[in-house]
């Protein structure tokens, strides 16, 4: 892939992710060309996300829909949503700028192997059992907590254990520690929900376990949107920044 192709992978990776999400969760879906969008799905702005669209219009119908759920909610804006104008209309209606992400892409076979961690076995989930002890994992130290693990477990359930979803344990010595989700969409593997607990951090974990996670990959590219925290951590995996995502977050009063 060339740069441009890895920047589409990226957004459409993420895209593909966040529309499956909303629409398990029982979200409102839009996808007719102009805009594209999951509403109502999630109590997280995130994941209420629209994620194509621009112009005075399609800002307007996004709050309007937000408000009719009374959720909030986020724009997704990457290069091929990114005009001259769209960030002043969004802070116009309301949204602010809740900060921006790097989209980073690295091709397997040029994955960087992270030093072992003694101890440390990844194991896939393949029922509602283990989506449990990953959910009750994730709560421990990702996101908004135990308010986003239930969400991400619920709708988790709905969408099954099969490919494109690959979700991921992490154990030390036989406690589990930390969480991945690969999601195989748009010709690549995406990373997300990558989350080592609190009190195991800063021992390379969330490195060993994303590297072993995509040497499972059958895709020949891995993308990601990553987090200031992560970046250094996906750097060292051979990672590399290809554009970047800006988030519009928007907090709907009564």
């Amino acid at each position: 892939m060339d740069d441009s192709d890895l920047v589409r992978a990226i957004e459409d990776n993420a895209a593909d992710l966040l529309m499956a999400m909303g629409a398990a969760g029982g979200g409102s879906q839009r996808d007719d060309g102009v805009a594209r969008w999951t509403i109502g799905g999630s109590p997280l702005d995130y994941h209420n996300a629209v994620v194509a669209g621009s112009g005075e219009q399609v800002v307007a119908e996004s709050v309007a829909e937000l408000r009719r759920y009374g959720v909030p909610g986020c724009w997704h804006v990457g290069p091929s949503m990114r005009t001259a104008d769209l960030g002043e209309r969004l802070l116009a209606a309301g949204f602010t700028h809740g900060g921006s992400e790097p989209g980073m892409a690295v091709a397997l076979s040029e994955l960087v192997r992270p030093s072992g961690v003694p101890g440390l076995e990844l194991v896939r989930v393949v029922d509602d059992a283990g989506l449990a002890v990953w959910a009750d994992t994730l709560g421990r130290g990702f996101g908004e907590g135990e308010k986003e693990a239930r969400w991400v477990a619920s709708v988790y359930r709905k969408l099954g254990y099969a490919d494109p979803w690959r979700h991921y344990l992490a154990t030390l010595d036989g406690s589990p520690v930390g969480t991945i989700t690969i999601y195989l969409a748009a010709g690549v593997a995406g990373v997300y929900f990558v989350m080592t607990v609190p009190e195991a951090r800063r021992r390379g974990i969330g490195a060993a376990l994303t590297h072993e996670a995509l040497t499972h990959a059958d895709t020949e590219y891995a993308v990601l949107e990553s987090s200031s925290a992560g970046r250094p951590v996906y750097e060292s995996l051979g990672f590399r920044t290809h554009c970047t995502v800006d988030l519009y977050e928007l907090v709907v009063s009564d």
